[in-house]
C-alpha cells in the first residue's frame, strides 16, 4: 500500500500521481487549484495544480478526479463544484445574497439560478431560508465574489442531488472534513452503501428508521448537514435531533464502525424511537 501524499497549502501536486485516465478531461474537486502559468519546476506543464487547503491527496482513476480529503476541521474554502448549504441573507434585482460561513464574504445565487425559473416563476426566498446549492465560480484573490448556483448550467435541471429550496428539517454543523465523507460516502455503490469511507451510521440509521418513515438529507462542504423527517409523523422531530445527535458524536469523536453502530443504538433507545 503506498503511503499517503500530504499536501499544504500552495504545495504542487506531482504530474506521477494524478490519474492516467486519457478518454475523460481531468476533473478538480475539492482542495485543488488550477494554475495557469507554470512553475519552473514543471516547465513542461501547461497547467499546475496546486492544494488550497491541507489535506491528504486522493485519486479516481474511474471518474478522472483530483481532490484533497480535508482534516477535521470548522474552516471552509470554497471550490468550484463544491456542494454547499447556504442561508439567505438579503436579495436584490437579480441575486439572492447568501451566507456560506459565518466569516467570509456572501455569495451570490443568481434569482433565475433554479430549475424552470422565469422572472414570474422564481421561488420567493425570505431572509433565514436555506439553498443546497453548486459552487459555479470563485474569484481570485482576497475578498473575490462567489457565485453559486441551483441547477447545472448544461441541463438546467436540478440534478440528481436535488439542487434548491430547502424547506422543514434542521441544520446541524459538522466539520469540513466529516462533511467531505459524507458526500465521498452518499456517492458510493449501492451494492457497498458508505462503509467504504468507514462510515456506517447513515446506512444504520436508515435501516433502524426506515420503518417509521426514513428520512431526507443534504450535505454541504461547508460543514453543514440538513436532515428532514417529516414523514415520520408525530416522532419527526425526534428523529430528526437523534440523526444530528448521530453525526455530529460520530464526527467529535472520530468513531469506527462498531462504534458507531452502537453509538445509533443507544441514541435511538434513549429517544425512545426504537425497542
Amino acid at each position: 500500500m503506498s503511503t499517503p501524499l500530504i499536501l499544504l497549502p500552495g504545495d504542487e501536486v506531482p504530474s506521477n500521481h494524478l490519474p492516467s485516465t486519457k478518454s475523460n478531461p481531468l476533473k478538480l474537486g475539492s482542495g485543488v487549484r488550477l494554475l495557469s502559468q507554470p512553475s519552473t519546476n514543471s516547465a513542461a506543464s501547461s497547467h499546475v495544480l496546486t492544494a488550497s487547503q491541507a489535506g491528504i491527496l486522493t485519486t479516481d482513476a474511474k471518474r478522472n478526479t483530483v481532490s484533497l480529503q480535508s482534516f477535521s476541521n470548522r474552516r471552509y474554502i470554497p471550490t468550484t463544484n463544491d456542494l454547499i448549504i447556504a442561508q439567505i441573507h438579503h436579495s436584490s434585482i437579480d441575486y439572492f445574497h447568501c451566507i456560506v460561513t459565518p466569516h467570509t464574504a456572501q455569495a451570490l445565487l443568481g434569482q433565475l439560478s433554479f430549475e424552470g425559473a422565469t422572472k414570474k416563476t422564481r421561488p420567493m426566498l425570505n431572509r433565514g431560508d436555506l439553498v443546497y446549492a453548486r459552487v459555479s465560480s470563485v474569484g481570485l484573490g482576497a475578498g473575490a465574489e462567489v457565485e453559486i448556483t441551483c441547477v447545472n448550467p448544461a441541463t438546467g435541471k436540478a440534478e440528481p442531488g436535488g439542487l434548491g429550496p430547502l424547506t422543514g428539517g434542521m441544520v446541524f454543523d459538522i466539520s469540513t472534513g466529516f462533511a467531505a465523507r459524507l458526500i465521498r460516502a452518499s456517492s458510493s455503490s449501492a451494492d457497498h452503501g458508505d462503509a467504504i469511507d468507514g462510515l456506517v451510521v447513515l446506512s444504520e440509521l436508515g435501516k433502524k428508521l426506515e420503518s417509521s418513515g426514513g428520512f431526507e438529507i443534504a450535505v454541504g462542504r461547508n460543514g453543514k448537514v440538513w436532515v428532514d423527517c417529516s414523514a415520520a409523523g408525530d416522532t419527526a422531530i425526534k428523529s430528526t435531533i437523534a440523526i444530528g445527535r448521530c453525526l455530529q458524536s460520530t464526527d467529535d469523536n472520530n468513531l469506527n464502525t462498531t462504534d458507531q453502530k452502537k453509538l445509533v443504538t443507544k441514541v435511538l433507545r434513549e429517544m425512545k424511537l426504537s425497542s
